[in-house]
């Protein structure tokens, strides 16, 4: 092809809500936030840092000069690496790449085995790592449900152990302490070798969560000073509600999920400069008729594709949220929020993208949903990538070669690019209509739950060493 001037290329897609200046206004509308309203930290040792840096500190109250969040803005990292459990670097948090799991902590699961919606146990988080692990577009693990079985003071713990024991994919995890956030990083460090080793080639990051609107409680920002002082990465993480706990607009959403996101990276980078942090969160709306959190919701997609642009403003890696649905069912509702928030996530760029598998407004965990998140990930990732325009796939000598009238099946270009250029499903249904009846007539729904059966039949996840496995069940039972 010959060369021109002036000659721009999309690689991929383009997708943005905001624009720069869009970003600096929000920006400019945080920083008054920040310094008008401030916010509430239950932390005397949070209250003395913010003090010591110049914050105005009046009781638990603290308001942020422009000066500081700014000063933390630039030396948090633009990049974030996880490794799987044997040090392998996988997950690379930076730019627009973006990375798919589950989520944590749903009160009920749906029992792919008996479609019973019931408490989870710990050995549900068993299944759903061994799920997990032979998933080829879900990137990390996260627990999929808050155990009854184990002792609730540590089922943080306990759930921890599930995940390292039965995959090798990179763990996003919570923890009610940090007490008990130590006792998790024992954990890694028995699998690691040292803390420095996990610090370099860290396999799990820990997140923890302010309270909407502006409160900072004593767990939640301790865990997140842990996790700097120790170099390890963190996610802070509001979940705020248009109408509920933030503004009824979009946008003044995101001015409080950024406040709050920016205020606890204050403290992280004051407690140790440069610590690795992680911002975002769940936005969404308070449904007025239901009054529940949507994740189902088109704002939702919106306000987490608005809040990623504010993080690519920033240079500082994104947690986000899709994959998910309001309704009660893996049905047609189920399948129409999951692919538009898993669309939207994927083309505005947010790195560390959870919570696939949850439905009835995180309530509940599906594997069945999880497994068809995995197939709508690829089918989207294929959109994402565009379309490759040079001489070869333009393919002008070739369509000369065949001409009029002829085909182009058992061309050797064909042959050559048909893998690379089209994406092929694992569970849509592309036979012909006499094939799909001799197989039963089958539907995704029937699909999707037939491959989680097949998983969890046959799927054999690598092992810990013995040894490891059991310095790792000792300390456990020690927490």
């Amino acid at each position: 092809m010959k060369k021109r001037s002036n000659y721009t290329v999309n690689e991929t897609l383009q997708f943005s809500v905001f624009t720069e200046s869009q970003c600096q206004e929000i920006h400019d509308a945080t920083l008054e936030v920040m310094a008008g309203v401030g916010a509430v930290f239950h932390d005397e040792d949070a209250l003395t840092l913010l003090k010591k840096a110049g914050a105005f500190v009046d009781g638990n109250r603290v308001r942020f000069p422009a000066s500081l969040v700014e000063w933390a803005i630039r030396t948090s990292p633009s990049r974030v690496v996880l490794c799987d459990r044997n040090g392998d670097r996988k997950v690379f948090l930076e730019d627009h790449k973006t990375y798919f799991g589950p989520g944590p902590t749903n009160t009920y699961t749906l029992d792919p085995l008996t479609g019973e919606r019931r408490f989870p146990r710990i050995s549900d988080t068993l299944r759903a790592s061994k799920v997990i692990d032979a998933l080829p577009n879900i990137d990390f693990q996260m627990d999929l449900g808050t155990p009854r079985d184990v002792p609730t003071e540590v089922s943080d713990v306990y759930l921890l152990e599930a995940m390292l024991t039965n995959s090798t994919k990179p763990i996003v995890h919570w923890g009610y302490s940090a007490k008990n956030y130590q006792t998790m990083v024992d954990m890694c460090v028995a699998i690691a070798g040292s803390l420095q080793d996990l610090q370099s080639n860290p396999f799990i990051c820990l997140y923890s969560e302010p309270s909407s609107p502006f409160v900072h409680s004593p767990e939640a920002i301790q865990k997140a000073m842990f996790m700097a002082r120790n170099n390890l990465p963190c996610i802070y993480t509001p979940a705020p509600s248009c109408g509920g706990t933030a503004p009824v607009t979009l946008a003044g959403n995101i001015v409080v999920s950024n406040a709050e996101c920016l205020a606890g990276l204050v403290v992280c980078q004051l407690v140790r400069e440069g610590a690795p942090f992680i911002m975002g969160g769940v936005p969404s709306i308070l449904d007025m008729r239901s009054m529940i959190l949507s994740y189902g919701a088109p704002e939702f997609d919106l306000l987490h594709a608005g809040f990623t642009d504010m993080a690519h403003y920033y240079k500082i890696p994104m947690f986000s949220t899709a994959g998910c649905t309001d309704s009660k069912a893996v049905d047609e509702q189920a399948a129409i929020e999951a692919t538009s928030s898993i669309m939207a996530a994927a083309l505005s760029g947010a790195n560390l993208i959870h919570d696939c598998g949850y439905m009835e407004y995180g309530a509940t965990s599906s594997l069945e949903l999880l497994v068809m998140d995995d197939e709508i990930i690829g089918h989207v990732r294929r959109v994402v990538e565009g379309i490759k325009v040079d001489e070869e796939t333009l393919a002008i000598d070739v369509i000369k070669e065949v001409g009029p009238g002829a085909q182009f099946l058992t061309h050797t270009h064909t042959f050559e690019h048909f893998r690379k250029e089209t994406w092929m499903p694992s569970l849509i249904n592309r036979q012909r209509y006499d094939h799909w009846l001799e197989d039963g007539s089958p539907t995704l729904r029937q699909r999707v739950n037939a491959r989680v059966r097949e998983i969890i039949d046959s799927h054999e996840p690598k092992k810990l060493a013995p040894d490891v496995q059991a310095r790792i069940r000792d300390i456990v039972e020690s927490s």
